[in-house]
């Protein structure tokens, strides 16, 4: 119901018939002054309405769509929002959107193996004979490892990906990128626990993190 809200509300504001609600007259004045997108706002509401039917993502394929969905979008929303409409900063968002959809799947092992949940791409755990039941008592094999570490590699050649796109990336537009910081400061603390989901480190704060973000602002990267 809170979806089909959205799905209406979005209808209205694009129609100019406000909601008297906070949020989405809030959400009416930046689509008017940021000109945003109704296919991005509305991406993010598909995408959570599959989020909550889905069970399992039967590929990496599928994974990356979904993130796609739920992730690239705000990006391309943020990029408008800046004035951006460099065709170079739109992929360099996509592709940091799959990387960052692939890391939260990655995160979210633990708490969702806790709800006998798991939202692993079947075709790697299928690869490496890892099975459902395999995550959720949280198994420390090596072919979990093996599953973790395809997986992680695959978010890893998206950031690099979009990282490439940098020299054609306006300046001002870079800092809507600075999330690709956090995503490879998680690969490189998995990449030290050895690709183990349930490592107690992988817990922890990087207290460093926000160092590391203020000076790829300062230094116009991302």
């Amino acid at each position: 119901m809170r979806l089909q809200f959205w799905r209406e509300t979005l209808d209205e504001i694009y129609s100019d018939d406000v909601p008297r609600q906070p949020v989405a007259m809030e959400l009416h004045r930046a689509i008017r002054r940021h000109r945003l997108s109704r296919r991005w706002l509305r991406s993010l509401v598909d995408a959570r309405e599959e989020q909550l039917e889905r069970r399992y993502f039967p590929s990496i394929t599928e994974l990356e769509a979904y993130s796609e969905k739920s992730n690239s979008s705000l990006y391309y929303l943020i990029l408008q929002a800046l004035g951006s409409e460099n065709l170079h900063a739109d992929h360099a968002a996509s592709h940091l959107g799959k990387a960052e959809g692939i890391i939260k799947a990655l995160r979210g092992i633990p708490h969702n193996a806790s709800k006998r949940k798991v939202f692993l791409p079947q075709d790697i755990m299928m690869k490496h004979g890892v099975s459902q039941e395999d995550v959720i008592r949280g198994s420390r094999e090596q072919n979990l490892k093996d599953v973790v570490y395809d997986v992680a590699s695959q978010a890893y050649q998206h950031v690099e990906h979009a990282r490439s796109f940098m020299k054609d990336v306006p300046k001002e537009a870079r800092v809507a990128l600075l999330p690709a910081v956090s995503v490879s400061s998680f690969l490189k603390t998995l990449q030290k626990a050895h690709f183990d989901i349930f490592d107690s480190s992988l817990q922890l704060r990087n207290n460093w993190l926000p160092c590391s973000l203020f000076w790829a602002k300062v230094s116009k990267k991302y």
